[in-house]
């Protein structure tokens, strides 16, 4: 399933490569064609939104959802995910992932890479050497049907930051809002986005930064490092902090 996502994502970004609108040199080209800023953040908005679409309709005619058993995966979770992601998916540790209500084939993607390599993470790569592409599916189905736990807002000030952010992205750096592809309350788009909602600001706050630095490189079309790389520090924890409280 992960070569079919990964060769279907290597089709469009070939096919889009004239559209694609997304570095900082691109953008230039925009403002030279259109100087109003408004303009031009609403062009790039819409590419992005575009590739976005594109991206999910090729996944969804060329690979199958994911097709596990809760149950089988249930056994699973108690066994070897519990202890950091809670055995119904709702982790008691700020650095470790709520994984209940997760887009069943975003999960199934990561569990993947984290057993090739193409996400690194140690620790998570030795968790999941062990599973078959059937208990990737069923661990996948299984947290996909837990319910997930709300989040609560803990800096008021800091999460309104992050909100004008997440629903209206930053128009001075050509910077889509967080909603194109996540949805307006966080709960993603099947098969490619993540639900974000109710996620630990810990947690959220260290893949964007992974995401700049680059530490982190499994996003289709380097969609997420292009994104996380007009952001700041501050704009970071502050998108961090809302997507904790946002209500799915």
């Amino acid at each position: 399933m992960v070569q079919q996502i990964n060769t279907q994502v290597a089709s469009v970004n070939i096919n889009l490569g004239k559209l694609w609108c997304w570095s900082t040199p691109r953008y230039a080209m925009l403002t030279m064609i259109d100087s109003n800023p408004e303009n031009c953040h609403m062009i790039r908005r819409a590419l992005f939104f575009l590739t976005a679409i594109l991206i999910v309709a090729c996944l969804g005619t060329a690979v199958a959802a994911v097709d596990g058993n809760a149950d089988e995966g249930k056994k699973i979770a108690i066994k070897t995910c519990a202890a950091c992601h809670g055995a119904d998916g709702n982790s008691k540790v700020p650095m470790y992932p709520n994984l209940a209500a997760q887009v069943p084939d975003y999960i199934a993607k990561q569990l993947h890479e984290f057993k090739s390599g193409a996400r690194d993470n140690q620790v998570m790569k030795g968790m999941v050497k062990d599973l078959s592409d059937a208990d990737i599916a069923n661990l996948a189905v299984y947290y996909a049907q837990q319910k997930l736990n709300a989040g609560k807002v803990k800096n008021a000030s800091l999460a309104k930051q992050g909100e004008a952010i997440y629903r209206q992205g930053l128009k001075e750096k050509g910077l889509p809002a967080c909603a194109d592809c996540h949805g307006e309350k966080g709960k993603g788009m099947a098969p490619l986005f993540p639900l974000l909602h109710s996620q630990h600001s810990q947690y959220v706050e260290t893949q964007l930064t992974n995401f700049k630095k680059g530490a982190r490189s499994n996003d289709p079309l380097q969609m997420m490092r292009n994104a996380a790389g007009l952001l700041s520090e501050g704009q970071i924890k502050a998108l961090a902090e809302y997507v904790q409280g946002l209500g799915g």
